[in-house]
């Protein structure tokens, strides 16, 4: 099959990857997950964003490791087929990946959803987020099919209105508290245990795997070999200290009780005591400017990372009498996805979803490479056995405290990965029995 000829080789400059990369990072993570993280940490929750980064930092090793010597849009596809060929283990993990970036997409998408109604009182079950979600959802497949420049070109923008003013949220709500930290001021917090510190860190990683997208990027960034790395090391770092800033300005002005019943508005909530209702406002308006160029950017990216399994034959493709690329069409079926998980699902339990099949996927990129490919990239083993360690403490915390709070959530979890294996272990025993009986 043909390279779908919406590629644009070489159409990203590192400056407009880095926008990309922390448009994605930045709108799904301290907006939809503040609440979240704190709900499950304590306290201590800004410290989860802190090691979230750590872990992160040791994963980002072999995406950057692998994409800097094979660079490919799609790069994740491309990751798992250098480590195990044309088998299950490829198609199943890249799927899990895509999967959790088209949550990813419905969990911003009710996060604008949220923030956008609350100058208004509208009620946390108003029919008018999941509305308001999807509407989002359809805005990003439209700018998607009209061309690439015009994404990174708003990402950049939308990455230095919404980095400024998250920062300056920060800053000024830990100045009107007097930078008072009460928690770390008189030690370990009583209400954080180790257990649940570990399974919000698990969470906060969803805020930082939005680097991923930079790896899916490969070749559509100019000199990838070199500025692949280069984003995702920058992205990183600049969520980071983003990250660190507004959580501890959450922490100034708010207890975890009232950052938790806001927790799908917790920014917001927390601007009102520091600055009143002019600075519920900006937060609002830097929420909305953070989750449209988020799902803009993870629209993007998943779209070609499906595209590549699809010219990979790992995963079937059907037309349904749509014209236009393969490309377009895989964009109809993302938006169609994250749409309807946008309007039934809400937020914790599309974070819960996201967070599970990203780890377990990210799981199986560093066994890969481990066991694979680690000669071949010139890949430090320590580093990616710190990573494989790190990943399933973290799973392993989140999926016994999640079994605790909402054991459906999880069962549709283990549900979901179940059949996607099933599912693509089908597929590749017919598609590569068609292409024996061709053959003959």
């Amino acid at each position: 099959m043909a390279k779908d000829q919406s590629y644009e080789q070489g159409s990203l400059s590192l400056w407009g990857t880095i926008a990309m990369g922390t448009g994605v990072m930045i709108g799904a993570g301290i907006f939809a997950l503040t609440g979240q993280v704190a709900e499950l940490s304590g306290d201590l929750f800004p410290l989860a964003f802190l090691f979230a980064a750590a872990i992160s930092g040791f994963s980002a090793y072999s995406y950057i490791k692998v994409a800097s010597a094979y660079p490919s849009a799609g790069g994740i596809a491309m990751i798992l087929k250098k480590a195990y060929g044309q088998t299950t283990v490829t198609g199943a993990a890249a799927l899990l990946m895509a999967f959790s970036m088209i949550i990813n997409e419905s969990l911003v998408a009710r996060t604008f959803g949220s923030y956008a109604l609350r100058p208004f009182g509208v009620a946390d079950d108003s029919v008018l987020i999941p509305v308001l979600a999807v509407g989002l959802v359809v805005f990003a497949f439209v700018v998607n099919v009209a061309n690439n420049k015009w994404i990174g070109g708003i990402s950049q923008i939308a990455a230095i209105l919404k980095i400024g003013g998250i920062l300056v949220f920060g800053i000024v709500a830990m100045a009107a508290a007097g930078f008072s930290f009460e928690p770390y001021e008189n030690g370990l917090a009583n209400d954080t245990g180790a257990f649940g510190f570990l399974a919000g860190t698990a969470l906060a990683i969803l805020a930082f795997k939005g680097f991923t997208t930079i790896t899916n990027s490969g070749d559509e960034v100019k000199n990838p070999e070199k500025n692949v790395g280069r984003a995702i090391i920058i992205s990183l770092a600049i969520c980071a200290i983003v990250y660190l800033v507004v959580a501890f300005g959450v922490a100034s002005t708010l207890s975890v009780k009232e950052i938790v019943a806001a927790k799908d508005y917790a920014l917001a909530e927390a601007a009102r005591p520091a600055v009143g209702s002019l600075g519920v406002g900006f937060t609002v308006a830097v929420a909305l400017i953070a989750t449209a160029s988020g799902i803009l950017a993870s629209v993007f990216a998943v779209s070609r990372m499906l595209t590549m399994l699809t010219e990979m034959k790992l995963i079937p493709h059907r037309h349904f009498g749509m014209s236009g690329p393969i490309h377009r069409h895989l964009l109809v079926y993302t938006v169609v996805l994250a749409g309807t998980l946008a309007a039934f699902f809400d937020l914790t339990r599309i974070a819960a979803l996201g967070a599970i099949f990203y780890l377990v996927m990210d799981i199986i990129i560093h066994w890969g490479l481990l066991r694979h490919l680690r000669e071949d990239v010139g890949a430090k083993g320590w580093v990616v056995i710190t990573a494989i360690t790190l990943d399933t403490v973290a799973l392993l915390a989140f999926v016994v405290m999640k079994a605790q709070q909402d054991r459906l959530v999880v069962a549709i979890a283990l549900v979901g990965i179940a059949l996607t294996f099933v599912g693509e272990r089908i597929f590749l025993q017919q598609s590569q029995g068609d292409e024996a009986g061709a053959a003959r």
